[in-house]
């Protein structure tokens, strides 16, 4: 495996990453709530902001080392389901805490590329996979060859990024797409009318 080109990180405040992800949504604070009890979170109650209409306008909430914004979705605006990657350190027991939530599991613990990957879709209307990283029973993490080491100087090129999806299909990963294709198909506007 090859590792990324060095970029410099630009500067972010304390509890914050380059990138944090901001989901919309009915019941906010049962999102909250939910993500809490799944992901052993915990909110900054200090950035909780109320809108003058009494819906959430913005909440900081940490799981591991990241941050997740979540805000109540105003009446007229369009669902947007999120779509949110974590990574967990027993896949599990996470599943157990999101059926127990009332999620429903779409992708069961599978192995994918050194990690565990499975996917559940939460009583909101969001999806999430959740990562499993097993680096030492698989040998992903090897230090790469210095033939496969990119520079600094190196770039992205879309038309050369990535293989065809036929090119290294196994059962798992053929269940994995599956079973995200069925999940993409099944979310639904929770509120049932827009």
């Amino acid at each position: 495996m090859s590792t990324l080109p060095s970029r410099p990180i630009p500067p972010a405040p304390a509890g914050s990453n380059t990138v944090n992800s901001f989901i919309m949504t009915d019941d906010a604070l049962g999102l909250i709530a939910f993500v809490g009890a799944v992901f052993d979170a915990f909110e900054n109650l200090d950035a909780r902001t109320a809108d003058a209409d009494g819906l959430v306008l913005h909440s900081e909430i940490h799981i591991g080392d990241s941050l997740l914004t979540i805000a109540d979705r105003k009446p007229t605006w369009p669902y947007t389901p999120a779509f949110t990657r974590v990574y967990v350190v027993d896949a599990a027991a996470t599943l157990e805490r999101a059926v127990a939530q009332g999620a429903r599991i779409v992708t069961e613990p599978t192995e994918f590329w050194g990690d565990v990957l499975s996917r559940f879709a939460d009583p909101f209307g969001h999806l999430w996979w959740v990562y499993q990283h097993t680096p030492a029973e698989q040998g992903w993490d090897a230090a790469p060859s210095s033939d496969d080491s990119p520079t600094a100087t190196d770039g992205w090129n879309a038309d050369e990024a990535g293989e065809s999806w036929e090119n290294f299909a196994t059962p798992e990963l053929d269940y994995i797409h599956a079973s995200l294709i069925a999940a993409m198909a099944s979310l639904r506007d929770p509120r049932g009318t827009h």
